[in-house]
């Protein structure tokens, strides 16, 4: 356990709820992944452990972390999602809280109560020659068996002449088609709104013969929990009454995030999905949004995808690599435990998906 540095105090367990929320207006880099809304629905409230790091009496760093019991440790693993935060609004991002955040959570979780502790923190590959050598400072080892994923992130910080100018050339040119083919975008966030997606959604699945995922679940659930200023924005696109896509995103902090989308054959043949994407980034500018993480791509796995989101970033924006999943234990023999808990969920993860893809198919 290393002391913190002088001024710094953390706080475990002071905040919650609504509070909690309250609390994530202060950070540039909040997310819907660290609100209490989808912690709770994803894990449970009673699993929800709330950090805050403090410097001179003022909140400089905060994350949600979930608890796992895990009875073959006998211990239990603590996991940070896009967490810590600790780029606070209205001053610039100093990677000293970042390391004291980090200090502070291995003192609690791992020093304190003997969990293992991982962290994906929202960095990104040109940010490695800053924070990799304080995480590993602190004792956090890269986890180099779950590959880090890779993104692409929109500047919006031009005016929307440069972005639409800065779109690649046959994504602008697919934009254009859109937008003669009389199509209508209705906005929201209410529940009927998501259940009118999910009936998209469950149209596309179909055609490409893909199992429904829970997590298009949890995320209904975590909309009816989450405050009006935080709920997930969610677009249809529509053509003589009918639905021909939709999307759904989520803005908090100084970035929105694309989760979730769906086209039909309509949706298709009228470029709608072209047509939403550009709204968003209307309404992100409108409500002075900073960037725009089209959450995820991966070219050789879904090139149609990849394609598609590149052509939307353009010349607006980079492509990058989460910097990963880092991990801290107190003693190597959890390390070594923790590999073969992982390795026996894998397996028991696969056999699941077959046997579920086979009573489906029976």
């Amino acid at each position: 356990m290393k002391p913190l540095l002088k001024g710094y105090t953390a706080e475990i367990d002071t905040l919650q709820g609504g509070d909690w929320n309250n609390l994530l207006n202060a950070f540039e880099d909040a997310n819907i992944y660290q609100t209490w809304a989808y912690n709770e629905i994803r894990s449970g409230a009673e699993r929800a452990s709330t950090f805050i790091l403090k410097y001179n009496g003022k909140i400089v760093a905060t994350a949600i972390v979930r608890l796992f019991p895990v009875p073959l440790l006998k211990a239990g693993i603590a996991y940070v999602y896009w967490g810590p935060m600790w780029r606070p609004k209205g001053i610039d991002a100093d990677p000293a809280i970042f390391a004291q955040a980090i200090r502070a959570l291995r003192n609690e979780y791992t020093c304190r109560r003997g969990l293992i502790l991982r962290i994906f923190p929202l960095l990104f590959d040109d940010e490695d020659n800053q924070c990799l050598p304080l995480l590993s400072n602190e004792g956090y080892l890269l986890n180099k068996k779950d590959r880090a994923g890779r993104t692409l992130i929109i500047d919006l910080t031009g005016d929307l002449a440069i972005l639409r100018k800065g779109l690649e050339q046959k994504w602008r040119n697919c934009l254009n088609r859109a937008q003669r083919n009389e199509l209508d975008i209705i906005e929201g966030c209410d529940d009927e709104m998501y259940e009118d997606f999910i009936a998209v959604y469950r149209q596309m699945l179909d055609r490409k013969q893909f199992m429904e995922p829970n997590d298009i679940n949890e995320f209904r659930a975590v909309q009816k929990l989450l405050p009006d200023a935080m709920k997930m924005r969610i677009m249809l696109c529509r053509q003589d009454g009918k639905t021909a896509a939709g999307a759904i995103f989520s803005a908090i902090g100084n970035s929105g995030i694309y989760l979730f989308g769906a086209i039909n054959e309509i949706g298709m043949k009228t470029n709608a999905s072209y047509l939403f994407q550009w709204r968003f980034i209307e309404w992100l500018k409108e409500n002075h949004f900073v960037f725009y993480n089209l959450n995820g791509i991966n070219p050789e796995a879904n090139p149609g995808t990849y394609r598609f989101k590149a052509g939307l970033c353009g010349k607006n924006g980079k492509d990058v690599y989460y910097s990963g999943k880092f991990d801290t234990c107190k003693t190597s023999a959890h390390r070594i435990a923790l590999r073969f808990f992982e390795s026996f969920m894998a397996k028991y993860k696969r056999y699941k998906s077959i046997a579920t893809n086979k009573h489906s198919n029976d």
